[in-house]
C-alpha cells in the first residue's frame, strides 16, 4: 500500500466478485444542452487517485473493492437506441453487485437504470436530486429532459417517487403540476435549506418505505453553480455540496439501494478541477455509505 491511500486502488477488473460494481455510460446525445457528457466517466476515473480513502471525521478508510466494468458502448446510438444495452448492462452489473454505481452521460440514463435492476416497477423507488423535474413531454422523444416522465408512463407509481433539491426558475408549473398529481414527493431546494438535508432525506425515506429496491439519480446540477460550474444546468442558489455529499452518503447506506447514477457533468464546461474532484468524492460517499450497511 502506498503512503497515500486513494480510490483509485480500490478498482479491480470488471471480472471480480465485489460487492460494488461501477459502470460508465457515456451518453452524450439528445441533451436539452448539448455538451460533452460522453467524456464524464473516464475523467472519474482518472480523478480518483486524488482523493483520499480514509475519513477523518469518521475515523474510517474505505476498503470496499469496486469492480469496473468499463463503458457500455453507445457511440452514434439515440436515447432510444441506448436504453436496451444500457438497461442490459445495468441488469448484468445488478446480478453482479449488491451495488452498481453508474457515471453518465446525461440524465437520460436514469430510465435504463431503474429499468435494469429487474422487477415490478411498482415495488422499485426513484430517489432524484436534482434541481429539475425531469418531467418534460415525451411526445417528441426521449432526452435528458424527461426520464422521469418517461418512468411515470412506464407505470413507475408516483408514490415511488422523490425529487429532492428542485429550484426556482429551471422548470415549469405544468411539470410542477403534473408531479405533484402522480403522487410524487416534492422537497425544494428551499425545503433544504429551511430544514437541513439530514430531515429531507428522512422524508424521502419515508415516502419509498414500502419499495423493495431503490435508485437513486443524482444529477449533479443540483449543486450550485460556483461549487460544480461542469454541470451546464446548475444555477446560482443550488445545494450546497456539503449536503450533497451527506445526501449521498445517506442513501448509499440503505441495503435496498441498488443503483446510484451520476448524471449531468459536462468536464468540457470546467477549465479547473472544481468539477471533477466533486464527482470523484462522489465515488467515496457512495463506498462510506455502502460501509454503514
Amino acid at each position: 500500500m502506498s503512503d497515500w491511500p486513494h480510490l483509485a486502488e480500490l478498482l479491480v477488473a470488471g471480472t471480480a466478485a465485489t460487492p460494488v460494481g461501477l459502470l460508465g455510460a457515456p451518453l452524450g446525445v439528445g441533451s436539452v444542452t448539448p455538451g460533452a457528457y460522453d467524456q464524464a466517466p473516464q475523467l472519474l476515473r482518472a480523478t480518483l487517485k486524488r482523493i483520499g480513502r480514509y475519513d477523518v471525521e469518521a475515523g474510517r478508510e474505505l476498503a470496499t473493492k469496486v469492480a469496473d466494468r468499463g463503458n457500455v458502448d453507445l457511440a452514434g446510438l439515440t436515447i432510444e437506441q441506448a436504453t436496451a444495452p444500457l438497461t442490459a448492462a445495468v441488469a448484468a452489473s445488478a446480478a453482479a453487485h449488491t451495488l452498481t454505481l453508474l457515471v453518465g452521460g446525461n440524465n437520460a440514463i436514469t430510465r435504463p437504470a431503474v429499468l435494469g435492476i429487474g422487477g415490478a416497477l411498482d415495488e422499485i423507488g426513484l430517489i432524484t436530486l436534482d434541481a429539475h423535474f425531469d418531467m418534460r413531454e415525451t411526445s417528441g422523444g426521449l432526452s435528458n429532459g424527461n426520464p422521469v416522465r418517461a418512468l411515470i408512463e412506464d407505470g413507475l407509481p408516483g408514490a415511488n417517487i422523490v425529487q429532492v433539491g428542485l429550484a426556482s426558475f429551471a422548470n415549469t408549473s405544468a411539470m410542477h403540476e403534473d408531479a405533484i398529481a402522480a403522487g410524487n414527493l416534492v422537497v425544494t431546494i428551499s425545503d433544504v435549506r429551511r430544514d437541513g438535508i439530514a430531515q429531507a432525506i428522512a422524508r424521502a425515506m419515508d415516502h419509498v418505505a414500502h419499495c423493495d429496491a431503490l435508485v437513486v439519480d443524482c444529477d449533479i446540477d443540483v449543486i450550485d453553480r460556483a461549487q460544480m460550474p461542469g454541470a451546464p444546468g446548475a444555477r446560482p442558489g443550488g445545494m450546497a455540496v456539503a449536503d450533497f455529499f451527506a445526501a449521498v452518503r445517506a442513501l448509499a447506506s440503505d441495503p435496498r439501494v441498488r443503483v446510484i447514477d451520476l448524471t449531468e457533468w459536462d468536464p468540457s464546461l470546467d477549465p479547473t478541477d472544481l468539477s471533477a474532484l466533486t464527482a470523484a468524492r462522489w465515488i467515496a460517499e457512495c463506498l462510506a455509505g455502502f460501509e454503514l450497511r
